[in-house]
């Protein structure tokens, strides 16, 4: 069989999360259209089937192990207590020593903005994760850094800017080797952007960026918050987003313009 270009590929995971054989774009929309299986992510496609796949076992000699960070501090930007449940265990299961750091002047209102604050303190001291707080409230520096940027991917990449710029300063004061953003994990975000921003902040700063593709963990995530009580918000957390989540008009807007 030719390979699929990549241009048609979609990926596809089984019930539990497991890669298997890409298939075809067209293929893979077909069996979401058809209650088959349920969209991760739109850009790279992923699918992942309602079912488990028997696949055959790996010899331990054919099996890469996990890269190890024998322990090597790493400074994690969390964005809500949702995306730190696969996050941290993928994390701490490469061998980091994984501290958390809440940033998030975007989040809008204050009342959101603590309510998002005050699940995640929980979910930390639940699972042992040392946690940073960004002092205060300040969605008035987050105005500031996108005015004139309202449109969506403008402000989102300067948003991006903002929080992990914050956590590099943090990260090399507290003697962190390198940093990270549970933003990585979100089907709805710019891991590209985020990638590159958070490359050039943390190289600004003389820590490491640890990119880690954590798409493949967003369905995990959604299953483990839920199993942990977490509130789940249904936007990603600025003002512009609320609203475009509630106004069918913005979220066509929001559409046309990506």
């Amino acid at each position: 069989m030719d390979p699929i270009p990549p241009a048609r590929r979609a990926t596809v995971l089984d019930a539990a999360g497991r890669r298997l054989s890409p298939t075809e774009r067209e293929r893979a929309l077909a069996l979401v259209a058809a209650g088959r299986a349920d969209l991760v992510a739109e850009d790279p496609l992923t699918i992942r089937l309602r079912h488990a796949v028997d696949l055959p076992a790996r010899s331990p000699a054919a099996a890469p192990s996990p890269p190890d960070h024998a322990d090597a501090p790493l400074l994690v930007h969390v964005c809500c207590g949702p995306c730190a449940t696969y996050s941290v265990d993928h994390l701490r299961g490469l061998g980091w020593h994984v501290e958390g750091y809440w940033a998030n002047p975007n989040i809008h209102p204050y009342s959101e903005h603590e309510r998002r604050r005050e699940a995640l303190e929980g979910y930390a001291a639940r699972i042992g994760l040392p946690m940073h707080w960004a002092e205060a409230y300040r969605l008035a520096e987050f105005l500031r850094a996108i005015a004139g940027h309202e449109r969506p991917g403008e402000r989102c990449v300067r948003c991006y800017r903002l929080r992990l710029e914050e956590t590099a300063v943090v990260a090399a004061a507290g003697g962190f080797r390198a940093i990270t953003t549970t933003l990585l994990i979100s089907p709805y975000q710019d891991q590209a952007a985020l990638r590159r921003i958070g490359e050039e902040v943390a190289a600004a700063h003389g820590v490491q960026f640890f990119y880690d593709n954590l798409r493949r963990g967003y369905a995990d995530s959604r299953r483990l918050a839920r199993e942990a009580g977490l509130y789940l918000q249904r936007y990603c957390g600025c003002l512009f987003s609320e609203w475009e989540a509630q106004d069918p008009a913005a979220r066509a807007a929001r559409s046309a313009s990506g």
